[in-house]
């Protein structure tokens, strides 16, 4: 078994598959069926998973960090970077392509960001040695 894709929630799919295409460096399609409409960011090398955008009529974005009654987020992205310059380098591209620096924080060893639709990401400095696992 593989994993096929990972698929977000969102009001725009378009506006969102942007945002990441040009954070992560890789490329847009769309797939349309009768049905329905994707929007998909794929590794150019075909190495990572693919992200699909799914546009939800009423979209509400997630609350960060989460609060009692309020939209909560049903899972987040790990981003992982080779050390802690490339966080900076990272986190600075995050914020040109359009994501917010969370207002909370539970760490300084990582960083919390929020996508254009509201989704938290963390870009995370890993070990290079760790990063081939």
């Amino acid at each position: 078994m593989k994993l096929g894709a990972i698929v977000m929630d969102c009001g725009n799919a378009e506006a969102l598959a942007d945002f990441y295409a040009e954070f992560l460096g890789w490329d847009k399609s769309v797939q349309e069926t009768a049905e329905d409409r994707w929007v998909i960011v794929n590794d150019p090398a075909m190495k990572n998973t693919p992200l699909v955008f799914q546009e939800v009529s009423g979209y509400q974005s997630p609350v960060w960090p989460a609060e009692t009654g309020r939209q909560q987020q049903m899972t987040h992205l790990d981003f992982y970077v080779g050390s802690p310059e490339e966080l900076e380098e990272k986190s600075r591209l995050a914020e040109r392509c359009g994501a917010k620096l969370a207002p909370v924080q539970f760490s300084g060893d990582w960083r919390v960001f929020l996508d254009p639709a509201g989704h938290p990401f963390c870009l995370i400095p890993i070990p290079a040695e760790m990063m081939k696992l």
